[in-house]
């Protein structure tokens, strides 16, 4: 399948997998390639993604409350529910850190196992979700009958996946994933 990437997207992919290995996390997720979709600033679904309002310091603080930080999880409204309910987040995950430590609420890294032969992981360096985001660009080029697979097909793998983190964090950042869909295609169209 990567022999039908441009040289752009390829470097789009490479440029993921070096931002999930400075973030010390494996797999490459959806959001790391949302990432590195943005950071190419000459790229077509870069430009529709700054046309769309899409800022990448903000994607990184949203990406940064999902995973950063105790690792919750959570998102702004799922804080804001239970909010609501009158459970105060920030206190609790104090005195969690205060009986059991800073970084407690991060997830343990395993120590590497020793074996005779070293293994590849299965899906390579790419989450599950990630992997399914590069299969529906390729489903994407197929369907818009391009021979190639460009950083603007990658954009609409994220957003047909739609539900990584990098589906939600631009979900969260107030942009409509049709509306961002629609205006990759009208301008594949008028690039063409």
């Amino acid at each position: 399948m990567f022999e039908r990437f441009t040289d752009r997207a390829r470097a789009v992919v490479r440029s993921a997998v070096e931002q999930a290995q400075r973030d010390g996390r494996r797999p490459v997720g959806t959001e790391h390639l949302l990432l590195a979709v943005l950071a190419d600033t000459d790229a077509l679904a870069s430009r529709v993604l700054t046309s769309a309002g899409v800022d990448a310091d903000d994607l990184r603080a949203r990406i940064r409350r999902h995973v950063g930080d105790g690792g919750l999880g959570l998102g702004e409204a799922d804080a804001a529910a239970l909010r609501e309910i009158g459970i105060d987040l920030a206190a609790i995950v104090a005195r969690i850190e205060d009986n059991f430590g800073p970084d407690a609420l991060r997830e343990a890294v395993p120590a590497p196992r020793r074996r005779w032969r070293l293994r590849r992981p299965v899906g390579g360096p790419f989450s599950p979700r990630s992997r399914k985001v590069l299969e529906l660009a390729l489903r994407e080029a197929l369907r818009l009958r391009h021979r190639h697979i460009g950083t603007e097909h990658l954009l609409l793998g994220v957003l047909r996946e739609g539900g990584g983190l990098g589906a939600v964090v631009l979900t969260e950042a107030g942009v409509d994933l049709d509306d961002l869909r629609r205006r990759v295609e009208l301008a594949l169209r008028t690039a063409a």
